[in-house]
This record gives structure tokens, C-alpha cells and sequence, in this order.
């Protein structure tokens, strides 16, 4: 139950998609242009990297120059290393650079960064310590990258566990929970291999259980982004920004209907009352 249904602060949950995520810029760019304020944002794996810009006062078009870096040459450093084949050493120097040796708690915007430990299967959410540390485990695809070792815990990409973390925002004080889902349109890729088989089969299996994880959102911005890849878009940069861009906007102007006229709030609090479930189609707005 929301413990103030008229709570008006806005949380955001960016999910993972690799290199996909650059049409989260987009979206972040929708909500300045609606004038609608972010005061929550979490993030998981290429969420985490944007969310933290975000969260730590970069501007939109600073992102965009973050998009040219979240390239495979760029991102993938070969290592040997029996537990995964990638370091993240290359993200974790990009952080350092433009945003600093930071703590999450320093944000500007209360900022979460989920990740997954690898040896229990737990979710873990990060709301203060190392930002680059938090980042790094959040986009360590396991196989992959390395794990990130975090306070004895052994941490791997969160999207195993929450791939568009919703329920964090609500903890951290949001009232309006909106998540954006990269892969909102369940498609994928033609399968020439056995790695095509392993990397849809692993898709599948995180689609399945990040719809039930949006069954949290008050509002979920689905992108359908199935023909581009989830290694390098870099020729692809602002077709994925303007379809961020625009399915963003026409999620958030219902919003701001809904805003204007209070009919959201009175919707939230009616719900919270009553003692019985109703239908998804009167309850949930995208």
C-alpha cells in the first residue's frame, strides 16, 4: 500500500538494455520538455551509467558525448580472467572523468543503482558508497565482464535480478512510479548460432521477469527497439534518442492530464481504499 496517495514526487527506474540505453536520453530529455521534475532515479546496467549522469546534474546534450563512448570498442577491454573475459576498467575510468570519484549519496537526484550477487541470487540496491563501484557491477554481464567485489559480495549485472528497478523508487519516497523498459515490444533477433540461442534464451528469460516487475509502475514507457543492437549504435545515436523522445512524451503528456485535473491522485487513493482488486485496464497507465 502507498503510504501517501497523493504523494506527487516522480521517481523514474531507467532499465538495461546495453547499448540500446542511449534512448534513455531521450526520455530524460521528454520529461524537461513536459517540464515534469524527476526526483527520484534508479537505474540498472546501461540505466545505472545514464541515471548517474542524470542524477549528478549533466546536462542532456552531455549525455548525448556519453552515447559516443558506450561503444563496443570503447567499453569492451579484453583481460584473461577465469570468471569473465571483459573488465569493466573502461567504465569505471569514464566515470571517474566526468562525473569524479563520487559517492551515490551525493547526488543531486536520489540516485539507486541495482545490481545482482552472483552467489545468493539477491538483488542489491545501492543508495550510498562508490558510484563507480556500484556501476561497474550493475553492467557486469556474467560470462562477460568480470564480477565487481562490493563489501565481501561478489556482484553482477542487475538485470538478472530487477531490470527496470520500480520498487526502489517508492522506498526512496517517490509517489509516481515510472519505469522504461528498452524492450517493450518482445522481439528478437534472428538466430544464425548458438550464441544467437544462448543471448535470446537469457532475453527471454529477464522480459518475463521484468513485466512482473512493472506490474509495480504506475506508468511504463515501452520502447520498441528490436532492430537495433545491443553492442553499438553509434551510427544509430539519434534514431534511438528520438524514438526515446517521442514514445516518452506521449506517455508523460497523459500525465500531465492527469496532473492538471488531480484525477491521478484521487485514482491512487481510491485504490489504496478499496478492499478488492481491479481490472489492469482501469489501473494502469501507458
Amino acid at each position: 500500500m502507498r503510504l501517501n496517495p497523493f504523494n506527487t514526487k516522480v521517481g523514474v527506474a531507467l532499465g538495461g538494455g546495453a547499448a540500446k540505453g542511449i534512448a534513455h536520453i531521450g526520455v530524460l530529455k521528454a520529461f524537461e520538455e513536459e517540464n515534469i521534475e524527476i526526483s527520484y532515479i534508479s537505474g540498472t546496467s546501461v540505466g545505472s551509467i545514464i541515471a548517474s549522469y542524470y542524477a549528478f546534474g549533466k546536462e542532456v546534450q552531455d549525455l548525448t558525448k556519453v552515447a559516443d563512448k558506450l561503444r563496443a570498442k570503447e567499453v569492451l577491454k579484453f583481460m584473461f580472467n577465469k570468471k569473465g573475459f571483459v573488465s569493466t576498467d573502461s567504465i569505471r575510468s569514464m566515470i571517474l572523468e566526468d562525473i569524479g570519484d563520487k559517492k551515490i549519496e551525493e547526488a543531486i537526484i536520489p540516485l539507486a543503482i541495482c545490481t545482482t550477487d552472483i552467489l545468493t541470487g539477491e538483488s542489491v540496491i545501492f543508495t550510498k558508497g562508490s558510484l563507480a563501484d556500484a556501476v561497474c557491477a550493475s553492467i557486469a554481464v556474467p560470462g562477460i565482464f568480470t564480477p565487481v567485489e562490493i563489501n565481501g559480495r561478489t556482484l553482477v549485472d542487475g538485470g538478472i535480478t530487477q531490470n527496470v528497478p520500480v520498487d526502489v523508487l517508492e522506498k526512496m519516497g517517490a509517489g509516481i512510479l515510472i519505469g522504461v523498459d528498452l524492450n517493450g515490444v518482445k522481439k528478437y533477433p534472428n538466430v544464425d548460432g548458438v550464441l544467437d540461442v544462448i543471448n535470446n534464451a537469457i532475453d527471454i528469460a529477464i522480459d518475463h521477469s521484468t513485466k512482473e516487475q512493472l506490474e509495480e509502475a504506475d506508468m511504463v514507457i515501452s520502447l520498441d527497439l528490436g532492430i537495433y543492437s545491443k553492442f553499438d549504435n553509434e551510427k544509430k545515436k539519434n534514431e534511438l534518442i528520438q524514438i526515446g523522445n517521442q514514445e516518452a512524451r506521449k506517455s508523460l503528456r497523459k500525465l500531465f492530464w492527469y496532473k492538471k485535473i488531480n484525477f491521478y491522485y484521487i485514482k491512487n487513493f481510491v485504490l489504496e481504499m478499496i478492499p478488492f482488486k481491479i481490472p489492469k485496464l482501469f489501473t494502469r497507465t501507458k
